[in-house]
């Protein structure tokens, strides 16, 4: 049980970590992540789905091979449990970007306020890909919405589902698939064929979070029936296997209108609306979206520690 609950208090407290202090300032490990997967795309891109797996294999691989390690290393020099809570603690905070994206939705919820529709517009690619030009208040609104719900599962839920399952290297591994995802699991011409693996990947990993984002929601939302009936009316609608899932339980917890036409780098994408009886979102649905992630995230932690737990007990 010593190793589980080193997991358990590490957990906590690289969760609250981020609660109170947010993303690091300086040498952030996603952002040296990147910069290194950046520099093997450069090395490694040809227009094939091949290479592109081997890119995925040495960056996440690499990722989780990195955790592996520094978990046994601190298994050696600290067998005690003190150690491996505090590697989880640091691995959990630097993976984990609850508080980044909850002042990042807020900034733009605050311009909107103001009336700034400028600084609106040019706060959104904090957020997400969206081209913000052509967008009025409403439908910034409903973008930064979208967003807060999809990165509670990316960037909340799905660490700890994988940290549960596999410690650190899971922490690791999965915050490389989601990063690697993010940087070329797009469909543009360039790496239509070279992102195909990440993206799957991606969607592998990313399918135990999504769904129990999308069951927390309904749990810990203001709807919780209107939450589970745009679940099961219109997630399989959407073009994201897991995106869909948690725009749509979101959307029916938050009593509003999701989905639509959107516009990602200049094409056009005509997605399908999520709980079409709800209202359109408004501004005030910023900060509403904001702390239905937050109640996400925490009950999620609490989940997947007892899942941890008694999963390991019962092994035992």
């Amino acid at each position: 049980m010593g190793a589980d609950r080193s997991y358990a208090y590490g957990a906590a407290a690289g969760l609250l970590g981020d609660l109170l202090l947010g993303d690091p300032q300086r040498m952030h490990p996603v952002a040296a992540f990147g910069r290194a997967a950046g520099r093997v795309e450069r090395a490694l891109w040809h227009d094939h789905r091949g290479w592109g797996a081997l890119h995925t294999l040495v960056c996440a691989g690499g990722a989780t091979a990195l955790g592996v390690v520094a978990a046994r290393a601190v298994r050696t020099v600290s067998p005690g449990a003190t150690g491996s809570a505090a590697l989880t603690a640091a691995a959990t905070w630097a993976v984990v970007g609850g508080t980044s994206l909850a002042r990042e939705a807020s900034a733009v919820g605050r311009a909107l306020e103001r009336g700034d529709l400028v600084a609106a517009r040019a706060w959104l690619p904090h957020l997400c890909g969206r081209d913000p030009e052509a967008l009025d208040a409403d439908a910034i609104a409903r973008a930064v919405v979208e967003s807060v719900a999809e990165n509670t599962s990316d960037a909340v839920v799905g660490a700890l589902v994988w940290g549960a399952v596999a410690g650190v290297p899971g922490l690791l591994g999965f915050r490389a698939v989601n990063t690697l995802d993010a940087m070329v699991g797009h469909k543009s011409p360039r790496l239509r064929r070279f992102g195909w693996a990440s993206a799957r990947l991606d969607d592998v990993a990313g399918w135990p979070g999504a769904r129990l984002t999308a069951v927390l929601a309904v749990l810990a939302g203001d709807d919780p029936r209107g939450a589970v009936r745009a679940w099961r009316a219109d997630a399989h609608r959407h073009p994201s296997p897991n995106a869909g899932p948690v725009e749509a339980s979101f959307a029916g917890a938050l009593g509003v209108r999701l989905g639509g036409t959107l516009s990602y780098g200049g094409r056009v994408e005509h997605r399908p609306v999520l709980n079409g009886t709800g209202r359109p979102v408004q501004v005030a649905d910023i900060g509403r979206a904001v702390r239905l992630s937050r109640r996400v995230g925490l009950l999620a932690l609490g989940v997947t520690v007892a899942g941890r737990l008694i999963g390991r007990g019962r092994g035992r």
